[in-house]
């Protein structure tokens, strides 16, 4: 496994990124020769409201019954998705967020082997991270119309040292933006082995090694 040593983001950066960061000489990081990363952390908001309090819905009841109450039928919040765990689909867990994971060969994975990962991309010659951020969602969805990005500034990095079992892999600093699906519910994912649409508990699955940086960075 690879030490990390990761931060939430308060402030501004500046272009590079030079500003806030989070800073280790241990295990070669220190060396100013990191290579920088910008990952997406793409979100698709809840679709429906989540399950009104069962005091609540008692109250609601008891309210409405006299000389008006409105009949309906309401739509299943349970899709065919939900039972039948289909975590391609953006037809799932309506109530929740749901983040997006790609399956494939990732910047610093051990050995190169490819495993699940954030759409990300080396930073280059981009004008800003936030423009890498979106190069890296645009090579994995294609079209960006359908997605919005939130605010300038990255929402959280973290920096990722070898080990002595992976002296070979170059420093990295992956810095996260949050892009969040608009109007849409289905996109054409390429660029990857599989993918994945995960509410925050089943992301949290993904990177037990990360669990606790995730954890304060993702919104249920």
């Amino acid at each position: 496994m690879r030490r990390s040593c990761v931060r939430l983001l308060t402030g501004p950066l500046n272009q590079t990124g030079a500003r806030g960061l989070c800073s280790s000489k241990s295990g070669g990081g220190g060396g100013g020769n990191e290579k920088i990363v910008a990952s997406v952390l793409f979100e698709r908001l809840p679709v429906v409201v989540p399950k009104i309090d069962p005091v609540v819905y008692a109250f609601q009841e008891f309210s409405g019954k006299g000389d008006y109450q409105m009949d309906y039928v309401p739509a299943p919040r349970i899709t065919e998705a939900d039972k039948t765990n289909d975590k391609r689909s953006l037809q799932r867990a309506l109530d929740r967020r749901l983040y997006l994971l790609i399956h494939g060969t990732a910047y610093g994975s051990p050995n190169g082997k490819p495993t699940w990962h954030f759409p990300e991309k080396i930073y280059e010659s981009e004008e800003t991270l936030r423009k890498c951020a979106e190069s890296a969602l645009q090579s994995v969805i294609g079209d960006l119309s359908q997605t919005y990005f939130v605010g300038n500034a990255p929402m959280g990095h973290m920096i990722l040292n070898p080990t002595e079992s992976s002296q070979d892999v170059q420093p990295l600093k992956r810095f996260f933006f949050k892009s969040q699906v608009i109007a849409t519910n289905k996109f054409d994912i390429g660029r990857c082995d599989d993918f994945v649409w995960v509410t925050k508990d089943e992301l949290l699955e993904y990177f037990p090694d990360q669990a606790e940086f995730l954890n304060k960075m993702v919104i249920s």
